[in-house]
C-alpha cells in the first residue's frame, strides 16, 4: 500500500493566559490589522521610486493626510498611489496592504519561533486531498506515527480516487463510533452526485495478505450537497441528512427510507442534536431553523426553533447541555445563541470572513472557540467570555487557495495527552501544542 508523509513541525507561544495556560494573550497591536498611513506633504516628490515594507506606522501617525499619496515611514517620503498600475514600479493600495499582512505575518512567526517535540500517538482524522489532475484521493492521518525526533505523520491511503469533488464529509457511527466515513460528491457530466458511505477499515493497512479489503458500504443518488451530517439521536437511528439547494434530504441508510424538507434557500451547515430529536440548519438566507424529527415532512410545525443572521451561515455546533448554538457566517460574525429564549447571548470578535465557506470548531472540555479565517489567521477565543485568547498566523503567505484546515484535540497522544492543534496547510502539518 502507498503511504505519502506528511511534514510535522509545532510551535508554540512564549507567554501563557493566566486562566487557560495552553494559550497566550495577544498584544492589542497584534491583534488589529496594521494600517498604512495615506498622506503627502510635498507632491514634488518623485514617484518613481517603489518604498520599502515598514512593519510598524508610528513614523506616519503625524504627518498631514492627503488623498493619493503614500508616507513611507522608513524611507521617509511621500509616494503618489497609482489608481491601478504602470509600466514601471506600480504602488497601489492593494500591493501596500499585501507587504503589511506579510511583514505582520513574518512578524508573528518570529513569536511562535520557539519548538518543542509533541509525542503524540493516539486519534485520528480523514482527510481530502486535491490532486493535480483534478478530483479527490482520499486517506487517514494516524496520529500514532506522529514519533520523535523524525516528526513525520504517515497517511493511511487506500485506492478508492474520485475525480469528483467533495462538497462535504462527516464521520458517521454505524456499527460502532466513527466506523465510517460520509462523502457527498458532486455530479460530473451525465453523472448524478451521490452520499457514499465508506467503511473506515479501508484506510487501514493491516489487512492480511490474500483477504480482500472491505468496500463500499452504499450509495445514494442525491443532487449535490452543501452539508452533510450523521445522527447519534436514537430516534433517527443509521440516518443522515444531506443539506441540499432549497431542500433538506434525511436518509436512513439501512432501510433506503427518505423524508424531503423544502426550504427557502440553500442548507450550507447542519448538525443533529443527540438528546432532543432536531436537526439544526445553516441557510444562505441567513436563517437558522430546526427540522423536528417526530414531524413528517408533509405535516406543518416541523420548524421547531428559528434564528436569523445578516448574512449566509457557514457553521452550526450545538452546544453538549442542547440549550446554545453556535454560528458562523459570511460576514465574519459568530455568535451564541440561546436556544431558550432565541436570543443572541454573546459574540465572538476578530473572526474575517466575507465569502468564504468556513467552519468553527468548539471544545468544550477546554472552554475554547477555534476558527480559521479568511485571512488565514487561526483564532481562539475563551468560549465563555469571549476573549480572543491567541491568533496564530499561517505559516504560509496568505492565499485563497492555501487557508489552513485545523483540528483540535484535547488529548493528544491518548488518555494522558495534552491538547493540541493540528494545522494543515499545503501537504505540511503543523502542532502547537501545550507544554
Amino acid at each position: 500500500m502507498n503511504k505519502s508523509s506528511w511534514q510535522s513541525r509545532r510551535r508554540h507561544g512564549r507567554r501563557s493566559h493566566q486562566q487557560n495556560p495552553w494559550f497566550r494573550l495577544r498584544d492589542p497591536e497584534d491583534r488589529s490589522d496594521s494600517q498604512a498611513a495615506q498622506s503627502a506633504q510635498d507632491s514634488s516628490h518623485g514617484d518613481d521610486e517603489s518604498p520599502s515594507t515598514s512593519s510598524g506606522t508610528a513614523g506616519a501617525s503625524s504627518v498631514p493626510e492627503l488623498p493619493g499619496f503614500y508616507f513611507d515611514p522608513e524611507k521617509k517620503r511621500y509616494f503618489r498611489l497609482l489608481p491601478g498600475h504602470n509600466n514601471c514600479n506600480p504602488l497601489t493600495k492593494e500591493s501596500i496592504r499585501q507587504k503589511e499582512m506579510e511583514s505582520k505575518r513574518l512578524r508573528l512567526l518570529e513569536e511562535e519561533d520557539k519548538q518543542k517535540k509533541a509525542d503524540t500517538n493516539s486519534d485520528r482524522l480523514f482527510t481530502v486531498n486535491d490532486v493535480k489532475v483534478g478530483g479527490s484521493k482520499y486517506g487517514i492521518i494516524n496520529l500514532q506515527s506522529l514519533k520523535t525526533p523524525t516528526l513525520k505523520v504517515f497517511m493511511h491511503e487506500n485506492l478508492y480516487f474520485t475525480n469528483r469533488k467533495v462538497n462535504s464529509v462527516c464521520w458517521a457511527s454505524l456499527n460502532h463510533l466513527d466506523s465510517h466515513i460520509l462523502l457527498c460528491l458532486m455530479g460530473l457530466a451525465e453523472t448524478p452526485g451521490c452520499a457514499t458511505l465508506l467503511p473506515a477499515s479501508l484506510f487501514v493497512n493491516s489487512h492480511p495478505a490474500g483477504i480482500d479489503r472491505p468496500g463500499m458500504l452504499c450509495s445514494f443518488r442525491i443532487p449535490g450537497a452543501w452539508s452533510c451530517a450523521w445522527s447519534l439521536n436514537i430516534q433517527a437511528n443509521n440516518c443522515f441528512s444531506t443539506g441540499l439547494s432549497r431542500r433538506v434530504l434525511l436518509t436512513n441508510v439501512v432501510t433506503g427510507h427518505r423524508q424531503s424538507f423544502g426550504t427557502n434557500s440553500d442548507v450550507l451547515a447542519q448538525q443533529f442534536a443527540l438528546m432532543v430529536p432536531l436537526l439544526f440548519n445553516g441557510c444562505r438566507s441567513g436563517e437558522i431553523f430546526a427540522i423536528d424529527l417526530r414531524c413528517g415532512n408533509q405535516g406543518k410545525g416541523w420548524k421547531a426553533t428559528r434564528l436569523f443572521h445578516d448574512s449566509a451561515v457557514t457553521s452550526v455546533r450545538i452546544l453538549q447541555d442542547e440549550q446554545y448554538l453556535m454560528a458562523s457566517d459570511m460576514a465574519g460574525k459568530i455568535k451564541l445563541w440561546d436556544l431558550r429564549t432565541t436570543k443572541c447571548i454573546r459574540q465572538y470578535e476578530g473572526h474575517v470572513n466575507e465569502y468564504a465557506y468556513l467552519p468553527l470548531h468548539v471544545h468544550e472540555e477546554e472552554g475554547i472557540l477555534v476558527a480559521v479565517g479568511q485571512d488565514c489567521y487561526t483564532r481562539i477565543w475563551s468560549l465563555h467570555d469571549a476573549h480572543l485568547l491567541r491568533t496564530i498566523p499561517s505559516p504560509y503567505p496568505a492565499s485563497k487557495a492555501d487557508i489552513p484546515s485545523v483540528a483540535f484535540s484535547s488529548r493528544l497522544g491518548g488518555s494522558r495527552g495534552v491538547p493540541g492543534l493540528l494545522m494543515a496547510v499545503g501537504q505540511d502539518l503543523y502542532c502547537y501544542s501545550y507544554s
